[in-house]
């Protein structure tokens, strides 16, 4: 890719993998982002971290709003605070992002009916390139396949490029 290329994941937080219905697919989320990471981290491509947090679960710097244990920052990796669903909406990302030269949002992480698809759609609205990996956002719902397979069709309507995190790259 010609233009430079950011790796967001988004909400991969501890909580959210703690409900009654556990995430669909977990451990290939997690396998797929930290790939991707991975693959970011070698091509020298930013990696931004995005934490929702409110009052009414996701407390800030509570052990649930830590990220997923597995996931590990390193060292220059970009972090985000958002308190609503569209991580561009009131928040510093798309400066972060601009300053660095950034054009194309790679999109990965939690939850795909919510602030997977409306950090897509906020990306897409301010102009950047969006890509939606497929297989590297997920739900807790009991209908994940289906919510998962709709908005990946939907997303790719509303102008994202979706393709599963082996055709991705930095």
């Amino acid at each position: 890719m010609n233009e430079q290329t950011a790796l967001l994941v988004v909400d991969v937080q501890q909580d959210l993998f703690q409900k009654s219905t556990p995430v669909y697919q977990a451990a290939d989320l997690i396998c797929n982002i930290q790939t991707l990471v991975d693959a970011a981290h070698r091509a020298g491509a930013p990696v931004v971290y995005i934490q929702h947090n409110n009052k009414s679960g996701l407390l800030k710097d509570s052990a649930g709003w830590q990220l997923h244990p597995r996931l590990r920052p390193q060292e220059g990796d970009l972090q985000v605070d958002k308190q609503r669903s569209n991580a561009f909406e009131q928040t510093p990302l798309d400066e972060l992002l601009r300053s660095r030269g950034v054009e194309h949002v790679v999109v990965t992480g939690m939850v795909s009916n919510i602030c997977v698809k409306n950090t897509c759609l906020g990306a897409i609205a301010l102009g950047y390139t969006t890509t939606l990996v497929s297989d590297a956002h997920s739900t807790d719902r009991q209908d994940a396949a289906k919510v998962i397979a709709l908005w990946n069709a939907k997303l790719n309507q509303a102008g994202a490029e979706v393709k599963p995190a082996r055709e991705i790259t930095f």
